[in-house]
């Protein structure tokens, strides 16, 4: 599966557009994640359980962006983007995104 933030492949031509996809989750932080965010934000630095949260909201949407992409017929996703947007102040979402196509070789 390729998947690209452009809007087209140099050497691939576009066979056929099936449409937007998208692959979307939503993640509760953990109360310990919470705690000691609170305490790192005292005296600064990175947020380790955050970030690992949301390097796997972010892995856990492009798996479900591939699927929907491949259930469509498509062999590559173009204008590929992440979005990611607080939930309801307990969570997070992210949202990955992008056009659907079928590619072959120019």
């Amino acid at each position: 599966m390729l998947i690209v933030t452009a809007n087209d492949i140099p050497g691939h031509r576009i066979d056929e557009v099936l449409g937007e996809v998208f692959g979307l989750t939503v993640r509760s932080r953990n109360v310990g994640s919470n705690i000691g965010a609170g305490f790192k934000s005292l005296v600064g630095g990175e947020l380790k359980g955050i970030t690992k949260m949301l390097h796997d909201s972010r892995q856990e949407a492009l798996e479900r962006l591939t699927a929907e992409t491949e259930a469509r017929g498509g062999n590559a996703v173009l204008a590929f983007r992440f979005e990611t947007t607080e939930y309801a102040g307990t969570g997070t979402e992210v949202c990955a995104y992008g056009t659907a196509v079928r590619i072959s070789p120019a």
